[in-house]
């Protein structure tokens, strides 16, 4: 039985399992008698990967299968500032689950998109905080800015992602915002003039800390996973590969609940 390391962002946890990703991401999600049930997100790392920084790590395999030998889905390894141990070599695809249990593997890809020429931009923090923020940063430059340890407020490494503001990324202003599922579109409105005003505070929380499902709809162009100098993207597939190739994880992402 081949055991699989996952970093695990909700919550955060390094998870050893017998599952491949596709039926660890099922179990997270739909859950069983004792486990908690949701929209799961998390990484797959390489199994071989080890540190002295997690001491349970170092018998990973002697606790692995149960007692009659059977395969074990989960075995929580720490659950405690894991990401900030892990080295970004070291981690893998990033598979985004759904509420029902489908399984949407991502891989990553070299360069983040650089074409984009929104003014404004709002991110979805997912480790190892959680708020929503708005920002005048692109996402090199707010990875750069919250990995920043001359900041007073920093964070060793941080995965987020960008969400869709439609015409308010170049137009504060705008009447017809379309189909933005945000809570208290005036509050955002506000904050987003705040960044505006104050360039020499580029980031503005929106909402402190965000526990409900983030609508996977509301992803602009993908993932990123970032250190001080260092940032990995991984692109969401474009809509028609999404409504085509990877239908049934998109249908039932568009029927889920969230925020």
């Amino acid at each position: 039985m081949k055991t699989h390391l996952y970093l695990s962002l909700s919550p955060e946890a390094l998870i050893a399992s017998h599952l491949t990703p596709e039926e660890f991401g099922a179990y997270l999600a739909t859950g069983s008698r004792r486990h908690s049930s949701g929209q799961a997100i998390f990484f797959e790392l390489d199994p071989a990967w080890r540190t002295d920084a997690i001491p349970t790590m170092a018998a990973i395999e002697a606790r692995m299968p149960h007692a009659d030998g059977s395969p074990r889905k989960s075995r929580y390894i720490s659950i405690y500032r894991v990401l900030e141990h892990v080295p970004l070599d070291v981690i893998g695809d990033l598979h985004l689950t759904t509420p029902d249990g489908h399984v949407l593997s991502i891989a990553s890809s070299g360069e983040a998109p650089s074409a984009d020429n929104s003014s404004y931009h709002l991110y979805q923090e997912y480790c190892p905080v959680h708020p929503r923020a708005v920002s005048i940063l692109k996402p090199i430059d707010f990875s750069a800015h919250i990995t920043d340890t001359e900041q007073p407020v920093n964070v060793p490494k941080i995965v987020f992602a960008e969400l869709t503001l439609g015409s308010l990324a170049n137009n504060l202003d705008a009447a017809d915002i379309g189909n933005l599922p945000y809570p208290n579109i005036d509050h955002l409105r506000d904050c987003l003039r705040e960044v505006q005003a104050r360039p020499d505070k580029p980031t503005k929380i929106l909402i402190r800390n965000v526990t409900d499902n983030v609508l996977y709809r509301t992803i602009k162009d993908g993932y990123y996973l970032g250190e001080k100098g260092v940032l990995k993207y991984y692109p969401m597939p474009a809509l028609a590969a999404l409504e085509s190739i990877h239908h049934a994880w998109w249908k039932s992402a568009l029927n889920s609940f969230g925020s």
